[in-house]
């Protein structure tokens, strides 16, 4: 701990809101499109106790970076973490409760798959601690589902909502566009069936090919870029005739009913990352860290036994902190508050006065005395946006 306490250049006044995530990396089958640190697994050879072992060893040897301080809010993601029994899960978050401070309204989010789905085992996550559900839902299409490789089907996936809806007060729905042949008229039937289920929370993404997967060596015809800018503008208007408004660029949600664990992500918090591949950021008066957990689950559970957890450790540089803030914090829709810039990095707002200063040149951003946040054509290309605030090559 002295190493990460000693003087530096940086200085925090404040360390940052602190969350946990915990990965758990198994599913039924890896889908074609995903580039998630996922492995297939037979539900009985699930490796339960032994991983929740493992990760409860990696949270003791993690306790000294975050002592004393209380935890915000908690994601199990995967993978599949459903796949975890009820009984698995409360076990884990007693277990959790009983070596760090939780906040007293903590989010407890867990990731779900309609293809995991049993009657009432929703309600037993409930019991065991989850606050909030994450269902991969994809589509509620047959033929799309078939393509992007679930486990599930339409009829499944609405049970599953109408299951999440009876035993959580808020859920989340993930939902991909720009699929292989899907049209606008397509798009528009997935998500008027979406609606018609009220979730309080849609998260939206549009499918990309990425490298080692199944797609990357086989790609499919996707729609052209106009055509998936449409389906989006679409998504934008039927959600909010729907009363769920666009607060980041994937997401939607009503009032209330906004991620509290993304929102950390995007307001540049702290989080700790336990299990195979998890990643941490964490924040110390002087300097910011980034972990990376052994990332294949066999050789994670292997150098647990040995209390070895951490496969990869650096410090963020100076000249790096200022892009790290912007990537995420410019993902809001409504932007962010100037103070938490030097609140987060540690560096003074003068250090990207002159990217900010561009941007508004360009039109991409709009700012006042206290906060800055994304045009309209800003959000349009957020990605040149963002690059403004890369390091310069030396």
């Amino acid at each position: 701990m002295q190493h990460y306490l000693r003087p530096g250049t940086l200085q925090l006044a404040a360390l940052p809101p602190l969350a946990l995530y915990i990965h758990l990396p198994w599913c039924l089958k890896k889908c074609p499109y995903c580039d998630f640190n996922s492995h297939a697994v037979l539900t009985s050879e699930l490796p339960e106790q032994a991983y929740i072992a493992a990760l409860l060893s990696d949270l003791e040897a993690a306790l000294p970076l975050i002592w004393g301080r209380t935890v915000h809010s908690i994601f199990l993601g995967g993978g599949t973490p459903s796949l975890f029994s009820p009984v698995a899960i409360d076990q884990l978050l007693g277990a959790v409760r009983a070596r760090v401070r939780l906040e007293s309204d903590c989010e407890i989010t867990l990731e779900a798959n309609p293809g995991t789905f049993e009657k009432d085992r929703f309600k037993a996550f409930r019991s065991a601690g989850v606050t909030r559900l994450s269902v991969g839902v994809q589509s509620f299409d047959d033929d799309f589902l078939k393509t992007l490789g679930r486990v599930h089907d339409g009829s499944q996936a609405i049970a599953a909502v109408e299951e999440a809806a009876r035993a959580f007060d808020t859920f989340n729905l993930d939902i991909m566009y720009a699929l292989p042949g899907q049209t606008l008229a397509a798009l528009k039937k997935d998500m008027a069936l979406a609606l018609t289920l009220a979730p309080p929370h849609i998260s939206i993404y549009h499918l990309s090919i990425e490298p080692n997967t199944y797609f990357a060596r086989f790609p499919p015809q996707l729609p052209e870029e106009d055509a998936a800018y449409e389906m989006l503008d679409l998504i934008t208007e039927m959600t909010g005739q729907a009363g769920l408004q666009r607060y980041e660029v994937s997401a939607y949600a009503r009032p209330g009913h906004a991620c509290r664990h993304n929102l950390n992500y995007w307001k540049f918090g702290d989080y700790l990352g336990l299990g195979a591949g998890a990643h941490s950021k964490l924040s110390f008066a002087h300097r910011v860290l980034r972990q990376v957990r052994f990332r294949e689950p066999t050789l994670y559970l292997e150098k647990a036994r040995a209390g070895e957890f951490v496969a990869q450790e650096t410090l963020v540089s100076r000249s790096e902190l200022p892009f790290e803030f912007m990537l995420n914090a410019l993902r809001l829709k409504d932007g962010f508050a100037l103070r938490l810039f030097s609140e987060r990095t540690g560096l003074p707002m003068t250090a990207i006065e002159e990217e900010l200063q561009l941007a508004q040149s360009k039109g991409w951003l709009e700012r006042d005395l206290t906060t800055v946040k994304p045009s309209a054509r800003g959000y349009d290309f957020l990605n040149d946006l963002q690059s403004l605030f890369l390091p310069a090559q030396a």
